[in-house]
Parts: C-alpha cells; sequence; structure tokens
C-alpha cells in the first residue's frame, strides 16, 4: 500500500455520512427557523458541498476555497467542508492546506454573522479555529507519518536488493577464485598426466622399472587432480567456502619433486624466509604456471626456478627449448596468474627467449 492509498477517503462511506450530517443540520437549522433559510436551499447546498469532494483530489485549493465560500451561505455545508479541510491536509503540502483551512475558518465565521449558530459569536469563532486547526494538524501529520513510513519502507526494499547485489557479487567472485583455482591445480596436474602418458605410449624402449615408475607418476597425479576436483563441485554445490589451505613457498620443493618424477629437469632455488599466506600462494602460482607451460611447450626441456627475497619477492622460472609440445594454450593461464598478482601491487612479465621462455614475477613485501 502506499502513501497515496492511505490517504484515499473511502468515498461510499465518507458520502454516506456526509449526506446525513447535510440533512441533519439542515433539518435542524429548519426546525430553529429563526433566519428563515428554506430547508430546500439548505439541503441543495450541502448537496453542492458533497459533489465538490472529489475534486480536492485533482483541485484542491480551488476545491477547498469553494467549500469554504459555500460554509459561509449554510450550516449544511459545515460537514464537507471541515472533512474537505482534513482531507487536503492528509494529501496536499501546508502550502495548500493552510489557504483551506482559513478559507474554512473565515466562511463559518461569516456564516455565524447572519444565520443563527447557538453560540455567542466569540465562543463560535474560538471553536471554529480550534476545530479547523485541530484538523489540519492532524491531517498534516498522518501525511507525514505517510511519508516517513513510505521514505523508511524504500530504505528496507533498496537495503534488500543491495544485500542481493552483494551477495551475487559475492557467490559470482566465489565462483571466480574457484575457477582460477581449478584452473592453476587441474591444469597442472592434467598436463603432467598427458606428458606421463605420451612419453608411455611412444617410449617403446622403457625399462619395465620405468614404465613402472611413469605409471606411479600417472596414478598418484591422476588421485590427486580427482581429490581437488571434488573439492571443487562440492564448494560449487554448497555454497561459498574456503578452499583446503593454500600452497605456499614451502610447498614448492615437492611441486618440484612431482615434476623431477615425471621426467622433467628442473634446479630449484629458495630463500629461508616465512611469506604471508596470500604472497606465498602466489609465488607458488606463478612457479606452477611455469613449470605447467614449460612442460606444455618445451617438454624435456631444462627448467630453472629461481625466488630471492630483498625489498621484493622476486620469481623467476626459465626453461630452454624442448622438444614437440602439446599445442598452443589458451592463455588463461597468464591472465589469472597476472591478476593474482596486480591484485598484491606486482607485476608479471612473461616473454620467449633466443634459448627459450622465461617467465618472471616480482611482488612487493615488507620483512
Amino acid at each position: 500500500m502506499t502513501c497515496d492509498d492511505r490517504r484515499d477517503v473511502p468515498r461510499p462511506v465518507l458520502l454516506a455520512l456526509l449526506a446525513g450530517m447535510v440533512v441533519l443540520t439542515s433539518l435542524a437549522a429548519w426546525a430553529a427557523r429563526v433566519d428563515g433559510m428554506p430547508v430546500a436551499l439548505d439541503l441543495a447546498l450541502g448537496a453542492l458541498a458533497v459533489a465538490l469532494l472529489p475534486a480536492l483530489r485533482t483541485r484542491p485549493l480551488l476545491a477547498g476555497l469553494l467549500l469554504g465560500a459555500l460554509a459561509a451561505l449554510s450550516p449544511a455545508v459545515t460537514p464537507a467542508a471541515t472533512a474537505g479541510t482534513y482531507v487536503v491536509a492528509r494529501r496536499e503540502r501546508l502550502g495548500v492546506a493552510v489557504p483551506v483551512a482559513v478559507a474554512g475558518i473565515v466562511g463559518h465565521a461569516v456564516q455565524a454573522l447572519w444565520r443563527s449558530v447557538g453560540l455567542p459569536l466569540g465562543w463560535w469563532l474560538l471553536c471554529d479555529v480550534a476545530v479547523h486547526a485541530a484538523l489540519l494538524g492532524w491531517g498534516a501529520y498522518g501525511r507525514t507519518r505517510d511519508e516517513l513510513i513510505d521514505a523508511w519502507r524504500a530504505r528496507a526494499r533498496a537495503a534488500e536488493h543491495d544485500q542481493a547485489r552483494r551477495v551475487e557479487e559475492a557467490r559470482s567472485a566465489e565462483r571466480t577464485r574457484i575457477a582460477r583455482e581449478m584452473h592453476d591445480t587441474l591444469a597442472h596436474r592434467l598436463t603432467l598426466l598427458a606428458t606421463t602418458a605420451g612419453a608411455l605410449e611412444y617410449r617403446t624402449d622403457l625399462s619395465p622399472e620405468q614404465v613402472s615408475a611413469a605409471a606411479g607418476v600417472v596414478r598418484a597425479n591422476a588421485g590427486e587432480a580427482l581429490e581437488e576436483l571434488r573439492t571443487v563441485v562440492g564448494l560449487l554445490r554448497q555454497g561459498p567456502a574456503e578452499l583446503r589451505p593454500v600452497p605456499g613457498l614451502a610447498d614448492l620443493t615437492s611441486l618440484v619433486e612431482q615434476e623431477r618424477a615425471a621426467g622433467s629437469v628442473v634446479s630449484l632455488e629458495l630463500p629461508d624466509v616465512d611469506l604471508p599466506a596470500a604472497l606465498g600462494l602466489a609465488v607458488y602460482r606463478t612457479c606452477q604456471e611455469g613449470l605447467t607451460n614449460a612442460r606444455r611447450h618445451a617438454p624435456g626441456a631444462r627448467v630453472e626456478v629461481q625466488v630471492a627475497v630483498d625489498d621484493r619477492v622476486r620469481v623467476r622460472v626459465v626453461n630452454g627449448p624442448g622438444g614437440r609440445g602439446l599445442g598452443a594454450g589458451t592463455g588463461t593461464g597468464l591472465v589469472g596468474l597476472s591478476e593474482r598478482v596486480e591484485l598484491l601491487g606486482g607485476t608479471v612479465r612473461a616473454q620467449p627467449r633466443h634459448d627459450g621462455f622465461e617467465l618472471e614475477a616480482s611482488l612487493p613485501w615488507e620483512p
């Protein structure tokens, strides 16, 4: 229900009550037989006043002034004129309602000058002013209260919409984060699986021990990939949540060992420092992306992984030229990595070299 709906007066009920009051006041004036006004004329003026009430919705000031003028002619207009004061005060601003109330006061004062009102003139004027002032204040209070309620409801709806928007943004951000984690983790393991499986397919000269070792790498990484996939799918089903403890600088050794177990030649240089979780994850993902790209585009090439710390954390992954790769990638890995590093205030540089490819990241850090 809007503010305007609450200000609307039930027209059938109002008109019936006002018609009854017009008849009663007209009959009372006729019974007094003091001023000799025909009762039919009183009834006609009262009916005209009731007919003016709907005009208060479209022309409140004009209709209110006309009701005040009619009130000066007959007491039968009093019910409609006083109701008009309240209705205008309930619907319109004070700049419109006050002139209507003043017109009603003046009209009833003029009525008291030439028609019998049953009270001394001074008391009549006092009651006249008090009644219209009360109607004006009552209507203005109701209008102000309705406007406040409407404002509160609008704020509540805006807050609900804002909360829904924030929840949706949080969900979208969480899904984006999960998608990035999927690429960073699963892409690495699946590329390792593809490389190892390719070696098993084309290397027919491998000894049983080498085949067994390669199969072990495939089995271990397939299990890890499946477990990570289950974790991510579970998060997507259950809603926003935290992933498993994020990897960091200390996990680079195991990452490189996985590469070496798959047949890659990888050297690793690490500093003996403790990095914050977000910074350590960025370093880990940078090295992981560099190793994944080296295995994809230059299988069999030697890879150097270097992490140095001074006033900044510097990560460098360099691979030499390799054999036949697995084909061109989508490039989303480097895009996601750049976004992750830039959010921490760092930079990423990836460029080919005459003897291979280099991926370098620099991140700010205060020991």
